[in-house]
């Protein structure tokens, strides 16, 4: 990764995963750099999608490999300023982990296609269809861009099974609070 953007997942409960995402309003070198930064960071830590907002960065992009390979790079798709137009089919459930809940999986329900409307890096508009695994990706990846976590669809049942570790990364983020605070300026 390049020295000028070093990024690294942010665990639950930072606040930053809970803010609405705004737009982006450059599609410069900037962003292309913070896309390949991003990519970078969620084949570092084995995963198939990643949000803006999971790296500190609080703007509407994110980035998917179904494969989580980088070596496929016919299988990456980084949207920007995404908005899902529409939800349909079946619902399903799957089990979802995600980066910024190390450890932690749930069975969540979602519709198994969306349609969605975003632009490419270059500020090219796109209009996709995805269904199966890489529409539950987009989802996943779009409710952190709308400061909605794997918590919040997780069941009751889920929730007390990853009580434990829920707690544990709250407690973790305590105390990073805590060091900060006593670090002098």
């Amino acid at each position: 990764m390049s020295e000028e953007l070093e990024l690294r997942v942010v665990h639950y409960p930072e606040p930053v995963l809970r803010k609405l995402a705004d737009d982006v309003e450059a599609f410069d070198d900037e962003l292309r750099e913070t896309v390949k930064g991003m990519f970078e960071r969620m084949y570092a830590d084995k995963g198939v999608g990643l949000a803006a907002p999971q790296v500190g960065i609080g703007r509407r992009i994110l980035v998917i490999n179904q494969t989580g390979d980088a070596k496929n790079k016919d299988e990456e798709l980084a949207l920007i300023n995404i908005r899902i137009t529409d939800r349909s089919g079946a619902k399903v459930r799957a089990e979802e982990g995600c980066l910024s809940f190390p450890g932690i999986y749930a069975e969540i329900e979602r519709p198994d296609r969306c349609k969605l409307s975003a632009f490419d890096p270059d500020g090219n508009p796109l209009e996709l269809e995805l269904d199966g695994f890489l529409s539950r990706i987009a989802q996943h990846e779009y409710d952190h861009l709308e400061g909605v976590l794997l918590v919040d669809r997780m069941t009751p049942a889920d929730k007390l099974g990853n009580r434990a570790a829920l707690e544990e990364l709250v407690e973790d983020y305590r105390e990073r609070r805590k060091k900060l605070a006593r670090k002098p300026s």
